[in-house]
């Protein structure tokens, strides 16, 4: 499954240069899950194109817990200089993982290339005013 965010068609080019990240304040039934954002250039004809992505790897304890119980991560997404053109639009994806790119999360402590046993995970995300998640994008 993926969420995904489309900004409305830019009025004017924008330019990005440098480290893009997401700001994600998250929840998940398990310890052991990852989470991946990928930013995307939208053209006119509606196609969309990969502009940079990375992923964030959980293990029980790497991450401490907000007074509410969620999860504030932040995932660095590959560097980049980009220029994103007028009338197109900027897309953000959020996943649970990105196989075969990044190798599966089983779920689980066990060594990856051994193990056998796979665990799911269900994943919230948050958007609103106690919880803004958000992408912070290095404009020039």
């Amino acid at each position: 499954d993926v969420l995904v965010y489309t900004s409305a068609p830019l009025a004017t080019a924008v330019t990005i240069m440098g480290t893009v990240r997401l700001d994600l304040f998250v929840q998940s039934s398990n310890e052991y899950t990852d989470f991946f954002g990928r930013l995307c250039d939208v053209d006119a004809k509606g196609v969309s194109r990969n502009v940079c992505d990375g992923l964030i790897r959980l293990e029980s304890g790497s991450s401490e817990r907000q007074e509410d119980g969620t999860l504030r991560l932040s995932l660095e997404l590959w560097p980049t200089a980009y220029q994103f053109k007028a009338g197109h639009r900027l897309r953000v994806q959020i996943s649970s993982g990105a196989h075969p790119r990044w190798n599966r999360n089983t779920g689980t402590s066990e060594l990856f290339p051994t193990t056998t046993t796979l665990v799911p995970a269900d994943q919230t995300i948050y958007h609103d005013a106690e919880r803004p998640s958000a992408i912070i994008l290095p404009v020039t």
